[in-house]
């Protein structure tokens, strides 16, 4: 009997595992109500008295070391134990946090904005599905006027009075319908024209026009302005206007900054000539103002328009407006470090 147990004994010494579903079983079989601790205290009576104390030490000794190793094991069971939580588990290293970054068009417009923030313009906001009068009529565009075909419209073909915008000037005559001069706001957006869709061109694109309305304006005004902008923007300030016709501003230019010719792209870019064309700019037509409801009388006003697309192709030098909207990963990755 003692044989037996000693054999138990080193058994139990001996045990090792790396479950704790087999430690419980290792448990329930020696410590359990039907284990052989049990088992061997209910044959205790029958053992003969000479043998009874050499018994009773033996069956304490197998108790002590199954307790002692159920115990170790399961210490060191559990410290080994990956812990999980509901978002994961914690005891793993970090995965790297990728770095986001803007998309080109957002860089610039925010660039613009902020240009133009630091001399008191404000942003104005409009919808892109627009109305007849706001986007041609009120800004002395009326109907089968020629220089609608300047802009390829989508219209909705349910309501032929519905368009998607073809210039964020509609996002203004809901400015100056809304507010009293001084007046002084940019509109960024999104614009839709029926165009061809080519690597210098699409049929979606992006502007910001600006907009200021106030008592005694002037086109020295707007060049000034003009030529604070280019500097911080392109840190140049030498800038030309050039005659232009714009129907919603009289007189009206087309704005050309002075880029240089100090590298071959430089060449391409403005064909040789080191000017490139950015912008149109004009004074606003007294008959603008009058149909927004402000006296051109006593009032005066410039706005200017630009493409954010283009100045983004030229910022970034990017050879392909389509790239802006292809949502091409390997493009925009290029940008994950400019915030």
């Amino acid at each position: 009997m003692i044989d037996r147990i000693q054999k138990l004994i080193e058994e139990a010494d001996s045990f090792t595992t790396n479950s704790l579903a087999d430690l419980e079983a290792f448990r329930v079989k020696y410590l359990g109500k039907k284990g052989f601790l049990n088992g061997l205290f209910a044959d205790f009576k029958s053992v003969p008295n000479d043998q009874k104390k050499a018994y009773g030490q033996a069956i304490n000794t197998l108790k002590s070391t199954a307790l002692e190793k159920v115990s170790t094991l399961k210490a060191e069971l559990e410290a080994n134990t990956t812990k999980t939580s509901a978002v994961g588990d914690l005891t793993r290293p970090g995965d790297p946090i990728n770095i986001g970054g803007r998309h080109p068009i957002s860089l610039v417009k925010n660039q613009i904005i902020d240009i133009f923030s630091r001399i008191g313009f404000n942003v104005s906001e409009g919808p892109e599905i627009e109305d007849d009068w706001h986007n041609f009529t009120a800004l002395n565009l009326p109907e089968h006027h020629p220089a609608r075909d300047m802009q390829d419209t989508f219209f909705i073909q349910t309501d032929p009075d519905i368009l998607l915008r073809t210039h964020t000037s509609s996002v203004q005559v809901r400015y100056m319908e809304n507010n009293a001069p001084p007046i002084r706001t940019i509109s960024p957006g999104r614009v839709y024209r029926n165009e061809a869709i080519s690597a210098r061109s699409h049929c979606f694109f992006h502007q910001v026009e600006g907009l200021y309305i106030d008592k005694n304006v002037s086109f020295a005004d707007l060049k000034q302005t003009l030529q604070y902008f280019t500097k911080e923007l392109f840190g140049k300030s030498k800038i030309r206007l050039r005659p232009s016709y714009f129907p919603f501003t009289e007189p009206s230019a087309e704005v050309d900054v002075y880029w240089g010719l100090e590298t071959e792209t430089d060449y391409k870019m403005t064909k040789g000539t080191g000017w490139l064309e950015i912008m149109g700019c004009g004074m606003v037509d007294p008959n603008v103002l009058k149909n927004c409801g402000i006296d051109p009388k006593e009032y005066s006003g410039f706005a200017f328009g630009m493409g954010i697309d283009r100045i983004a192709l030229l910022l970034h030098q990017i050879n392909d407006i389509r790239l802006l909207s292809e949502n091409d990963v390997r493009f925009l990755e290029q940008f994950k470090s400019s915030f």
